[in-house]
């Protein structure tokens, strides 16, 4: 049973038809990244031999029963430890023995080739090769631990060259050596958190991509790996893609008879992508005696429903041992953010039984996290400027009675706290939280909305360029045994920039269609000067960082997109870019930092040159597509039918311009580059000091800096058009060639 709003309901089972969806030429598609993990990836240049030096082996602590995961917090095991942590111990193993085991000296150095001493008789015109002893030693192979050894023979890596009857000295032609000594350290480290469950992270814990889960958090299973990338590129195979693993448990302890059961829910597809029936997630056990995985449970893919509950009775005496363990996989498209299966509320414990299926939690849904009235983020000068009347009258919270009895109304409470300390408490009204009914119903989910447009704001005399503020939200409940759902928290961030979603994308989206445009709307707190826009692109089905767009900023038409008050010129276009960094937007300011004033609604977006849709990031957690409008015919703009907000945002000229390195003085240039093309040195001209030069390229990315210089070294720099901005000159554009 589920109390909605019916208003609400309609709005999110539009969104059901996912995989692709194509009305009057705007799609959305699957993601084919997830760009919030590739961020954190630490990319390191390998070089083309590596060895285990320096790494570690990491021993698992065996957990007990009970096991419990509702993925409201990460119990993820971590694999940070350093070689000065207790417990720590270390190999270290060399590349070079001598055949009794005995580690060669540092500076030995020989070859595999044979080599010889050459005699040269110039009287009897005669040579003689003498091929030097071989040596026998053992070459242990570094890539790997345990190192394994193989015994080799080697010569010295030199040649003698010897002239019996010519006054001169022998000669000693050294060759490069291949063989050398070297050494590599492993380290070990035991792991010992009986509070972190899972061995690995190759699924996604997340708070969006489940569609009313009945806590905060799920583990999703795609075909993406552990750091957001697809498992296979550009491929149309299926095959096993993620996994989840406990650590070992012990059952050493308990039998059959102590009604052992294991349990969880499970949701196909969510806000992500439809499984076909020809995937499935599936159940193992660990049988460590025979060192094997064990099936126990699958499902094949369906298109969304409500989660489901698996509730599995384990009786046989094989998994009894200390070192059991239970995994999941899940079978699908490798390419992407494909077939998704969610799972929550894992629990492996004793003393149930087979009626034992309910969970007597009451929980926050979704994270309380958008108190601003529309927007998801203004500004601070924009919002400390005008504070009145932007608080929400509508805050959205979402909660679940997963129990079998009815749970006590009570009031809850979200505060805005700053530094640690509580400055605005806002009370969330049982009556309302409940959909007014007397009590929560049993094994039900209520969304409510919830007035904060009076009695409190954040403090818009806080000093700065930026601000943060969080926010938390706790529910009172009186009956559940499970109080880790009970709160929510989350930030709200004031920086130089509007939007409305999340910053997570569940889908990708753009209109189709050649020279088609692209329009977001807003209406800022006050008129001032759009600088740029960020917009988070997302790779999806094909690649499309090679197509062309322009940034387009339009004024207000009676509800629509009108007048163009910014476009970049033919010769000054840009590419979609797959960020993987700060906020994981890119930035496009426009052309020579420009300034556009704008007083009251504008939209930006783009006009696109090619056919393919862009794939910018769509948010589906939050509905704001009447602020979307698309033009493929050149003429008439619509207003998108597809549910959730686009993640482009409009950024604005504020105080945060010194941090971006923008600056308002644009006089007359008084600097001469040269040569313009330029192959590899830009030689700079100028009676004026040149404090700083900075290269910036078409998508208004820093590609170089450099301070009191008066050449610039494009060595490094590809092909194609730059930007030079000297001190706080009008920027200059040159051709790299």
């Amino acid at each position: 049973m589920m109390k909605i709003l019916e208003a609400k309901k309609i709005i999110f089972y539009l969104a059901l038809a996912f995989v692709v969806v194509a009305r009057s030429q705007e799609e959305i598609g699957p993601l084919m990244g997830n760009p919030i993990l590739q961020k954190e990836v630490l990319k390191i240049e390998k070089s083309e031999e590596t060895t285990f030096d320096s790494t570690f082996i990491y021993t698992l602590d065996t957990i007990s029963l009970p096991i419990f995961d509702d993925f409201s917090k990460n119990k993820f095991q971590e694999y940070n430890a350093n070689y000065t942590d207790p417990g720590v111990t270390f190999d270290k193993k060399y590349k070079l023995l001598d055949v009794g085991g005995t580690p060669l000296l540092a500076n030995v150095q020989y070859v595999t080739i044979e080599t010889f001493k050459r005699i040269v008789d110039l009287a009897a015109g005669t040579t003689t090769d003498i091929p030097f002893s071989p040596i026998s030693i053992q070459i242990g192979d570094l890539s790997s631990y345990p190192v394994v050894y193989t015994t080799t023979n080697v010569y010295p890596p030199y040649y003698i060259y010897d002239t019996v009857d010519f006054p001169n000295p022998i000669d000693t032609v050294w060759i490069t050596p291949d063989v050398v000594q070297d050494s590599a350290v492993q380290f070990f480290a035991p792991i010992n958190d009986p509070e972190k469950i899972w061995a690995d992270s190759y699924v996604y814990h997340n708070y969006t991509l489940a569609k009313f889960p009945w806590s905060l958090g799920v583990a999703s299973f795609d075909g993406l790996d552990e750091n957001g990338f697809p498992y296979q590129f550009g491929t149309t195979l299926t095959g096993y893609a993620d996994v989840l693993t406990s650590k070992p448990i012990d059952l050493s302890s308990v039998s059959a008879s102590d009604s052992v059961y294991f349990s969880f829910l499970y949701q196909a597809e969510g806000f992500g992508d439809v499984p076909e029936s020809s995937d499935s997630l599936i159940l193992e056990f660990y049988e460590k005696d025979l060192d094997q995985w064990n099936w126990i449970w699958s499902t094949t893919g369906s298109s969304m429903s409500d989660f489901k509950h698996v509730h599995i009775r384990i009786d046989n005496p094989v998994y009894f041992k200390k070192g059991f363990r239970f995994r999941f996989r899940n079978y699908g498209g490798l390419s992407g953010s494909l077939d998704h299966f969610h799972v929550d509320y894992v629990n492996l414990r004793t003393l149930s039984g087979y009626q034992d299926t309910i969970i007597h939690d009451f929980a926050i849904v979704y994270p309380v996290n958008f108190l601003l009235d529309t927007y998801s983020s203004v500004p601070w000068d924009h919002y400390k400027n005008n504070p009145t009347g932007k608080m929400s009258s509508s805050v959205e919270v979402v909660v679940r009675n997963s129990d079998n009895v009815p749970e006590n109304e009570q009031n809850g409470t979200t505060e805005i706290q700053y530094g640690g300390i509580t400055e605005q408490t806002f009370i969330l009204q049982d009556y309302l939280l409940n959909n007014g009914d007397l009590n929560y119903s049993p094994l039900t989910t209520y969304i409510s909305y919830h007035d904060f447009s009076t009695g409190g704001r954040f403090d818009e005399t806080k000093p700065g360029i930026q601000q943060e503020f969080d926010i938390v939200t706790g529910i009172t409940h009186l009956n559940s045994v499970f109080t880790q759902n009970d709160s929510s928290y989350t930030k709200q961030k004031f920086v130089n920039y509007y939007s409305y979603d999340d910053g997570t994308a569940e889908a990708a989206y753009g209109p189709t269609g050649v020279q088609a445009k692209l329009a977001i709307k807003y209406t800022p707190y006050e008129a001032d000067s759009v600088i740029g826009v960020r917009i988070h692109f997302v790779p999806s089905v094909y690649d499309v960082s090679d197509k062309l767009f322009l940034v387009t900023l339009w004024g207000d038409n009676n509800g629509e997109p009108g007048e163009v008050l910014y476009q970049d010129e033919l010769f000054f276009p840009r590419q979609p870019k797959y960020e993987y960094d700060r906020n994981i937007f890119t930035t496009y300011y426009f052309k020579d930092t420009m300034k556009v004033r704008v007083d009251g609604t504008f939209y930006i977006g783009w006009q696109q040159f090619d056919q393919d849709r862009l794939n910018v990031g769509l948010d589906r957690n939050r509905i704001n597509n009447d602020k979307t409008y698309y033009n493929v015919d050149g003429v008439n703009w619509l207003q998108s039918s597809i549910p959730g907000s686009v993640m482009i945002h409009p950024v604005f000229s504020t105080s945060y311009d010194a941090v971006l390195g923008l600056r308002a003085k644009e006089g007359t240039n008084v600097f001469n580059v040269y040569p313009n093309p330029v192959t590899n040195i830009l030689k700079i001209k100028s009676e004026e000091v040149v404090d700083k030069v900075e290269v910036y390229d078409m998508m208004g990315q820093k590609v170089k800096e450099e301070k009191n210089v008066t050449t610039i070294h494009f060595y490094d720099v590809p092909k194609g058009v730059y930007f030079i901005k000297i001190n706080d000159a009008k920027p200059i554009k040159i051709i790299k060639q």
